[in-house]
């Protein structure tokens, strides 16, 4: 099932309620050590690259908007292929994001910086538009709009 597909069934709230539950004691370094990359990756490793590359898209944050990519709801689909490639369909606030430009090549560079990631493309998509909706449930309260 898609990003998108889930947003619209479960909403995006579930999906921020379960990574905020992880342990954060455990680091990805002591946990990256002992997984084997070797191709084609299992379906336990693209899970976990998966992970790794949406804990990197929650370092980045909107220069006007306190809050991260992520939670802005601005990350449509992380996909891990068996080839240890990552596939990232994204989207901005609007076309004329002053970031428009630069956003997309820090999400590469973030992802391709997760060990394991062999490849990573961006695709920059406008349809569906973004709005309010697509943010987390913390992400609103963050920002006011509950």
């Amino acid at each position: 099932m898609s990003f998108l597909e889930g947003f619209l069934k479960e909403g995006q709230d579930s999906k921020v309620d379960e990574s905020e539950q992880k342990s954060s004691e455990t680091t990805s370094e002591a946990v990256v050590a002992t997984r084997d990359f070797s191709l084609p990756l299992s379906e336990e490793t693209r899970k976990f690259l998966q992970e790794q590359v949406v804990e990197r898209m929650r370092e980045i944050y909107d220069p006007e908007i306190p809050v991260d990519i992520y939670e802005l709801g601005l990350i449509y689909e992380v996909n891990v292929a068996e080839d240890g490639k990552v596939d990232i369909i994204m989207t901005l606030t609007t076309p004329h994001c002053p970031v428009a430009e630069t956003m997309p090549g820090e999400v590469e560079i973030r992802a391709q910086d997760v060990d394991g990631v062999r490849d990573v493309s961006v695709e920059l998509v406008w349809d569906p538009p973004w709005t309010i909706y697509m943010m987390s449930e913390a992400a609103r309260l963050e920002m006011g709009f509950m």
